[in-house]
């Protein structure tokens, strides 16, 4: 399964069966959350077979069930931590589709158990994504077009294209999809509206645009 097919595989999943993670999909998860601290100095955490984070009223609320893995999204407090969680968090989610996983991003329905992971002076949890073998594989939610999240929308290129319409697939907080794109010559730049999440929900979205327009065609500005 290439980034593409992961894009297009992926949807939330809140219900999750007692398989326990395979040694291999754990290494191999770790291994790229190494990669993600080192690049974007975040300090993420995978913590397996901890049940207590999903097991109180709000997880509950929230219908989630069976959830015993998830990834503590921890960075230093700064302006740029939510956008930077929410394009490496994507990473790993997409990441996890590759390898059979299914995933849920969570932002206030679990409980946060102090002895699962670290945060070290001047970080802050962020948030958190629910993963593991779910007992379904998540629905598709209605998008919007490309002329609604785009400003000067006249013949726009196929890689443009191409990486709004991977954007479009992009999960956001109550499916609100509150991010415009525009584009100048080669120059790409999006900002995000007002509402919930919405910082986290433009690293995920910029993650996305990448995907399928290709790095190659343009640059952030």
């Amino acid at each position: 399964m290439d980034l593409m097919e992961a894009i297009k595989a992926r949807h939330s999943v809140r219900q999750y069966t007692d398989r326990a993670l395979e040694k291999e999909v754990i290494e191999e998860l770790q291994s790229e959350i190494d990669a993600c601290n080192r690049e974007s100095g975040l300090h993420i955490q995978l913590v397996t077979n901890e049940p207590k984070a999903f097991d109180g009223f709000m997880a509950h609320y929230g219908k989630f069930s069976g959830v015993r893995n998830y990834i503590a999204m921890i960075g230093k407090k700064g302006p740029e931590l939510e956008e930077t969680c929410g394009y490496y968090g994507e990473r790993l989610v997409l990441k996890a589709q590759q390898l059979g996983l299914n995933t849920c991003w969570v932002a206030m329905t679990y409980n946060k158990i102090k002895t699962a992971f670290t945060i070290d002076s001047g970080e802050k949890l962020c948030i958190v994504i629910a993963l593991g073998y779910g007992k379904t594989q998540g629905n598709s939610h209605k998008v919007k077009s490309i002329a609604e999240v785009t400003k000067g929308s006249e013949s726009l290129p196929e890689w443009y294209q191409a990486g709004i319409g991977a954007a479009l697939l992009a999960p956001t907080a109550m499916n609100q999809q509150k991010f415009t794109f525009t584009l100048s010559g080669n120059r790409v730049s999006v900002k995000a509206g007002l509402g919930f999440y919405v910082k986290i929900d433009l690293g995920i979205v910029k993650y996305h645009f990448e995907a399928g327009a290709g790095t190659e065609h343009f640059v952030w500005g």
